[in-house]
C-alpha cells in the first residue's frame, strides 16, 4: 500500500466526532452548522434535479455558474476574471486544492505551508513528490514575518499554500502580510495556491483581500473558493478554481482524472445563490458573529482565555494561562469524556514545532446547542 496514505492516522475531525458520538457529546469540534442552509438555494437545487439536466455537465462547470463566479468576484473583490478561461468548478474545495497541487508540484519541488495547516495539504504535496517547508505560526496573532519567510523560501520553492482566512486560527490577514508574502513569491518565482474558502465568513472590522489582487500576483495565483462555506451547505462540495489560463489549463487536466465533473443541479443552485443581494451575505456574517459572541462571552465567564475570532466558524482558547498542566489534546479528550462536549486540539494541525495549548470550538450552532455546551463546561477549567 502507498505509505503516504497507509500510514496516515484517522483525521482529528473524525476521531473527535467519533468520541462525541461514543459519549453522546455536543460536537463543537467539526466545522458544520446545525441548520439546513438557505431554503431558496436548496429549493433551486431541488427544482433543477426534477426539471433540469441530470447527465454529465461540462467538465469545467456549467457556463452559467462560471459566469456567476466571475461576476461575484468582480463585485466583491474587484477581480476581473474570464469565466471561460480562468474559472473552473470542482467537487469541493479539497478537490480544487488537490488539482492545484498536482498541477504545480513536481518531485523535488519545495512547497511552503503555514502551521496550523489544513490536513489535506501535506499528504497531497508528498504524493506529488514535493517537500513541505513548514512555518510554525504562533498565537494569539498568527502573523507572517519576514524572518519566517526568509527561513523557508529558496530557489527550490515551487509553490506556497496559503489559507486566508486561516482555519483553525480564525485570523483574517491584513494587506501588509499579503504584500510581504507576494514579495517572496515574486522574488523566488513561486506560485501561490490560495485556500480562500472562508472568504465570506469575515467579521466586523476585517476585510478579506484575495492574494490574487495584490500587485504582481494576478498571473501566479491559483485561488480556491467553496460554495459549501459561502452558503453553509458543507455537504454540497462545490469548489471554485480561479487562475490565469496557463495555470488553469493544467489544473483542469488534473480535475479531469479526479472527479471530472460535479452534480449539475447543485451547480445551478450555486449560480443562483452567488447572485443574491449583498444583504444576504451581510446578514449571514452578522448571524454568525452573534453566535461567535455568544460562545465567546460564555467561555470567558467560565474562565477560558478566548482569542478573538476574525472569521470562519471557529474561535480558539489558549489554555496556557490556566495552569492545567495538560496539552490541548489531553484537554479535548477530558472534556468529551467528563463534560460531554467535543472540541479540536489545534496541535493536530501541526507536524513540527507544535503549539500544544490552543483548542478550537465551532460556534456555527443553534443558541440552545451553545448554551447547553457552556452549561456543561461550567467548571472545565478546574481539574477533577
Amino acid at each position: 500500500m502507498n505509505p503516504i496514505f497507509a500510514n496516515l492516522p484517522v483525521t482529528v475531525f473524525e476521531a473527535m466526532s467519533q468520541l462525541a458520538r461514543d459519549n453522546d457529546a455536543i460536537n463543537l469540534g467539526q466545522g458544520f452548522p446545525d441548520h439546513p442552509g438557505p431554503e431558496d438555494i436548496r429549493q433551486a437545487a431541488a427544482d433543477a434535479v426534477l426539471n433540469g439536466y441530470n447527465q454529465y455537465p461540462s467538465m469545467m462547470g456549467l457556463p452559467e455558474l462560471r459566469q456567476s463566479i466571475a461576476t461575484h468576484y468582480q463585485h466583491w473583490h474587484g477581480l476581473s476574471l474570464d469565466p471561460m478561461s480562468e474559472v473552473m468548478v470542482t467537487s469541493g474545495g479539497t478537490e480544487a486544492l488537490t488539482a492545484a497541487i498536482l498541477a504545480v508540484v513536481e518531485p523535488g519541488d519545495e512547497v511552503v505551508c503555514f502551521q496550523p495547516v489544513y490536513d489535506s495539504y501535506l499528504p497531497i504535496i508528498r504524493q506529488a513528490g514535493g517537500i513541505p517547508r513548514l512555518v510554525s505560526l504562533k498565537p494569539p496573532h498568527w502573523r507572517l514575518t519576514e524572518e519566517d519567510l526568509r527561513s523557508v523560501f529558496n530557489h527550490k520553492t515551487k509553490a506556497v499554500l496559503f489559507n486566508n482566512p486561516l482555519n483553525p486560527a480564525a485570523v483574517v490577514y491584513p494587506r501588509e502580510d499579503l504584500e510581504l508574502l507576494a514579495k517572496f513569491c515574486q522574488e523566488f518565482d513561486t506560485i501561490a495556491i490560495c485556500d480562500e474558502v472562508w472568504e465570506h465568513v469575515v467579521f466586523e472590522g476585517f476585510k478579506h483581500i484575495p492574494l490574487m489582487s495584490i500587485p504582481g500576483m494576478r498571473d501566479r495565483t491559483i485561488k480556491i473558493g467553496s460554495a459549501g462555506k459561502i452558503f453553509s451547505l458543507t455537504g454540497w462540495k462545490i469548489g471554485f478554481v480561479c487562475a490565469a489560463p496557463p495555470l488553469l489549463r493544467v489544473c483542469a487536466k488534473v480535475h479531469q482524472f479526479l472527479t471530472f465533473t460535479t452534480a449539475p443541479n447543485l451547480q445551478t443552485a450555486v449560480a443562483y445563490g452567488l447572485g443574491k443581494p449583498d444583504e444576504f451575505f451581510e446578514e449571514m456574517t452578522t448571524d454568525l458573529a452573534r453566535s461567535r459572541d455568544r460562545l465567546a462571552a460564555g467561555l470567558e465567564r467560565i474562565g477560558f482565555p478566548v482569542i478573538k475570532s476574525q472569521g470562519t466558524y471557529f474561535l480558539t482558547v489558549d489554555l496556557s494561562p490556566l495552569g492545567l498542566n495538560e496539552t490541548d489534546e489531553a484537554f479535548c479528550k477530558r472534556i468529551v469524556h467528563d463534560y460531554k462536549v467535543a472540541a479540536i486540539p489545534v496541535s493536530a494541525f501541526y507536524e513540527e514545532e507544535k503549539v500544544t495549548s490552543v483548542v478550537r470550538f465551532c460556534f456555527a450552532k443553534k443558541d440552545s446547542t451553545l448554551d447547553t455546551a457552556l452549561e456543561r463546561l461550567s467548571d472545565a477549567v478546574h481539574r477533577r
